[in-house]
């Protein structure tokens, strides 16, 4: 699902904002090997890490079952530099959002964003469950799962995540390498196959919804390496009912940075892949219309001894963050097959095409 400096571009500059004669450089914890995620702790906040994200995608069912795809991500950002300044309304943590649609009866990806400081009740992520939210868009574990309100500019998204497994543990054992150097790495967990139920708001008219849906949280204090440009990412819920996500960093000279995913079996066990276990193979191309950036939007994804192919719900799911994260980038509802069969559904994200990331 990142962000260097946690700079996204305009970003930087509120979480820069600070950089004052009464403030000092922050000096932000390392993600360490060795570390045991306790639940329902580690579902809340981790503000002294310099980044994080809860990030929610999914498929939805209308009713005579149109397909839809969405995501709800959140971000927590804390800010470079240390105030002393005692006001509320001084920069400590930020915190953005984006919400977007993807049905192919627009043709074209539904989107909307947030950003505040969290002062005032304005914006916040609680410490001790999954709870974060911007003005009056939140994300909210409750004892069944999770929940979300999105009112968005075009549409509005009502939607409840049921949980039936326990966290999956990306890397080893919830510490996720994204780099060869130590400390290129995040805390990082999932929750696929959540079970969603709701509505979504469309000019006005709201529709029952049902579908699945798969929650990343993750936080790190160093996440992409000066080397990496960006990476390309897959969440896929499988339809035997086990979970695939795979990833690999590209590097800005060419080639891969590095990779690795989890496969975990609908029997609940969970597989580590290798960075040499992993491979990307774009299949076609996509040209935005907006930005002349090409997306690498069908691929086919070796994972050990399996290949998948990946194939996008419709092709313009390209998505412009600035105001929010800084960034342009791709990020869709993709189906996904396996020996010609259809193996399951999820999103594959593509970010780096428009510029290299800086996180």
């Amino acid at each position: 699902m990142n962000r260097r400096r946690f700079v996204f571009g305009s970003t930087a500059l509120l979480v820069s904002a600070t950089a004052k004669a009464d403030a000092r450089k922050v000096v932000y914890p390392p993600v360490l090997p060795g570390k045991t995620l306790e639940f329902p702790g580690d579902h809340g906040a981790h503000p002294r890490f310099r980044t994080e994200w809860w990030y929610v995608t999914g498929w939805l069912a209308k009713p005579g079952g149109v397909p839809l795809g969405f995501q709800v991500p959140f971000f927590r950002a804390r800010a470079e530099h240390e105030t002393e300044n005692p006001s509320r309304f001084a920069l400590r943590q930020a915190i953005f959002s984006h919400a977007a649609l993807a049905d192919p009866g627009e043709g074209r990806l539904m989107h909307d964003q947030r950003a505040a400081r969290e002062a005032l009740g304005l914006a916040g992520a609680d410490e001790r469950r999954t709870r974060v939210w911007v003005d009056d868009w939140r994300l909210e574990q409750d004892e069944k799962g999770y929940r979300t309100r999105i009112p968005a500019a075009g549409f509005a998204l009502r939607l409840d995540f049921a949980a039936s497994a326990a966290p999956l543990l990306q890397g080893e054992r919830g510490f996720s390498r994204k780099g060869p150097r130590p400390h290129e790495a995040s805390y990082y967990y999932s929750r696929p196959q959540l079970r969603v139920s709701g509505a979504v708001e469309q000019r006005g008219r709201e529709v029952p919804v049902r579908g699945s849906a798969w929650l990343d949280h993750e936080w790190s204090s160093a996440y992409l390496a000066p080397e990496a440009a960006g990476w390309d990412w897959i969440g896929i819920n499988l339809e035997d009912g086990g979970a695939l996500m795979v990833f690999r960093m590209r590097a800005r000279a060419g080639g891969v940075y590095y990779a690795g995913g989890t496969l975990r079996s609908a029997a609940g066990e969970a597989r580590k892949l290798r960075p040499a276990e992993v491979a990307f193979d774009p299949l076609r191309l996509w040209r935005s219309p907006r930005t002349g950036v090409e997306y690498p939007v069908e691929m086919r994804v070796r994972t050990a001894d399996l290949e998948w192919r990946i194939e996008p719900l419709m092709d313009d799911q390209e998505l412009d963050a600035r105001a929010s994260t800084g960034t342009i980038y791709w990020e869709g509802a993709v189906r996904v097959f396996r020996d010609g069969a259809r193996a399951g559904t999820g999103y594959l994200e593509l970010t780096g095409y428009w510029r290299p990331m800086r996180l």
